[in-house]
C-alpha cells in the first residue's frame, strides 16, 4: 500500500507541477522553457503511473483522480497561498474514501 501511495504522490506532483509550469508560461508570461519543463513533467507523470501494480488502467487512473484532487488542494494551499475551507477538506476526504473503495475493496 505504501508503494501505491508514493507512486500516486510522485505522479501528482509531476502532473500538477507540469500543469502549473505551463500555466505560468502561457498565462503569466514566463519564458518558454518553463512551458517546456512543464511538458516534460507531464510526460513523466504518464510514465510514473505505469509503475502501479494494479492491472487495470481505468481503475488506476480513476483512483489517481481522487489523489490528484487532494494534492491539488494542498498545492493551492502551499504554492498559491489559498487556504482551503471546510468544504475543500470535506470534498478531499470524500475523494480519498472513494479511492480506497476502488483500490482496496475485496474482489474475486
Amino acid at each position: 500500500m505504501i508503494y501505491t501511495i508514493v507512486l500516486f504522490i510522485f505522479a501528482g506532483f509531476a502532473e500538477i507541477g507540469g500543469g502549473y509550469l505551463i500555466w505560468l508560461w502561457l498565462r503569466e508570461g514566463k519564458p518558454f522553457y518553463w512551458g517546456a519543463f512543464g511538458g516534460l513533467a507531464l510526460a513523466l507523470y504518464g510514465i510514473i503511473a505505469t509503475f502501479q501494480t494494479f492491472p487495470l488502467f481505468g481503475r488506476v487512473y480513476a483512483a489517481y483522480g481522487g489523489v490528484f484532487i487532494v494534492l491539488s488542494v494542498l498545492w493551492g494551499w502551499g504554492i498559491d497561498k489559498r487556504t482551503p475551507d471546510l468544504y475543500d477538506w470535506i470534498g478531499a476526504g470524500i475523494c480519498l474514501v472513494g479511492v480506497s473503495v476502488m483500490l482496496f475493496a475485496p474482489r474475486q
